[in-house]
């Protein structure tokens, strides 16, 4: 595993990008060439195609790792998604194409899509290339854990670090901590679960369900989607392994009935808890009502959705077509204000807010107006485009890729393998990497992150629940 392929197998992943550039004129024959581009990308490093899938698990037994989870779910919503917004510049509408005789196509929109879509397929690319050649599997085994208890030792870390969210939630200044400890309890309590049902211990998986339903019902009133999708498709993963058949028969309805309802749910529960005020669980209540009520009414329609929230496309060309036109490239200034924000505000009291360096890139380029209420965050994509144009997206995408590898490994050789490494400690510190935010909130999650999967690990060295290997 440790010879890299062969280097001409990696320039193919940028076959697409080419073409795509080379036929810029055509914009639709374009924007699909670029889009099926990232399918193929997709096809070929998970089938092992361009470097072979690491043989020390089964291919179910490592679908946590970047190569899989990270490109599923950063490159899947970054390339994929932007079909609906394409053929709504197209004149669809629910796949319906427009007959009105008003309706034209808006020819300079329609070339911004495809623009931003090659751009993607590029960034796609530079990132897989930046996660297989830093690929280097088995791991050497420096420390372990005793297999009969790791179960026990999962259900209790979750609750730990329950506990550890919860108390640090009320402090201020202490949010990345808090969602950091409040991730790690998800997933290993969704791990521990996926581990005790197959190993048929009854009260464990008692406990573990408790927990997941709590995680469940905390993700469904936060008012966000991503985390109830993520909580669905974290405990499918894991569950895989050992029920792959009905994993695959339950799960993937139950993902696609997700798309089709959280929008509607979200809706109605922003609206009610966070503009009129309505107490959490009673706005649980009428979110759920008015979802069933448009199910049976037959209102159901989530193009709004498909064309605007699960793609950043439409987004991306406003900063492209204001940028390098209107805007010069930031080159390293948004690099250095990811720097700035590594800084704790105790030490530096008059730091600069992240959040208003980061919105006046959104101002700057007309994404929404300062007096608007929406914080309209640039794509990590964008900031790499923002900085250097094509260059940066390659630059910065590939060592996305190659950092989020490297740690993976870090956290594997620090704790035993996959399950505690990977599965655990790198899935639930570092989920940030599975959406790819704006430089200056990623730096600082990454780094910090980092420095809590140290702590941890001298914790357990300290409580000698990671014990060293003797030579």
């Amino acid at each position: 595993m440790r010879n890299q392929s062969p280097f001409s197998r990696y320039l193919i992943l940028y076959i697409p990008w080419l073409l795509a550039w080379i036929v810029q004129s055509l914009p639709i024959l374009s924007y699909f060439i670029a889009w099926s581009g990232s399918l193929l990308i997709f096809a070929a490093t998970i089938s092992g195609w361009v470097k072979p899938i690491p043989k020390d698990l089964t291919l179910s037994e490592q679908l946590m790792r970047p190569l899989f989870m990270i490109q599923l779910i950063f490159a899947g919503y970054m390339c994929v998604g932007s079909i609906f917004y394409f053929l709504n510049v197209l004149g669809y509408v629910d796949f319906h194409l427009v007959t009105n005789k008003i309706y034209r196509i808006d020819t300079a929109q329609l070339n911004l899509t495809a623009e931003c879509q090659r751009y993607y397929v590029l960034g796609h690319a530079a990132f897989v290339t930046g996660i297989l050649r830093n690929m280097n599997y088995p791991i050497p085994k420096k420390y372990f854990i005793e297999k009969s208890t790791i179960t026990s030792l999962l259900l209790k870390i979750a609750f730990v670090a329950l506990l550890v969210s919860t108390t640090i939630g009320r402090l201020p200044g202490f949010t990345q901590l808090y969602w950091q400890f409040a991730n790690l309890s998800f997933i290993s309590g969704t791990l521990a679960l996926a581990l005790a049902i197959p190993q048929k211990r009854i009260l464990s998986t008692l406990v573990c369900s408790v927990l997941y339903v709590i995680n469940f019902y905390t993700a469904l009133t936060s008012g966000f989607k991503e985390p109830i999708i993520v909580s669905v498709l974290v405990l499918g993963i894991f569950l895989y392994p050992n029920y792959k058949r009905i994993v695959v028969i339950t799960f993937i309805p139950i993902l696609l009935l997700l798309f089709i309802f959280l929008p509607k749910f979200n809706q109605v529960f922003r609206e009610s808890a966070w503009k009129e005020g309505v107490d959490i669980d009673d706005a649980y209540e009428l979110a759920l009502d008015a979802t069933i009520e448009s199910e049976e009414s037959g209102e159901t329609s989530n193009w709004d959705f498909l064309t605007g929230r699960l793609s950043e496309i439409g987004m991306f060309t406003q900063y492209v077509e204001s940028t390098p036109k209107h805007i010069d490239y930031y080159s390293f200034e948004i690099v250095r204000q990811s720097i700035i924000s590594l800084v704790p505000r105790e030490i530096w009291p008059e730091k600069p807010v992240t959040e208003i360096l980061v919105m006046k890139r959104v101002y700057a380029a007309g994404v929404t107006g300062s007096i608007s209420v929406v914080s309209a965050k640039p794509a990590f994509i964008v900031d790499c485009y923002l900085s250097f144009g094509a260059i940066g997206i390659f630059i910065f995408l590939y060592l996305y890729g190659m950092i989020a590898q490297r740690i993976s490994q870090t956290a594997e050789y620090l704790f035993g393998g996959y399950l505690l490494g990977t599965a655990l400690i790198f899935s639930g510190l570092f989920q940030s990497l599975w959406r790819g935010l704006s430089f200056e909130f990623i730096a600082n999650s990454v780094f910090w992150s980092f420095i809590s999967m140290l702590i941890i690990f001298q914790f357990l060295k300290i409580l000698n629940v990671l014990k060293k290997y003797i030579n």
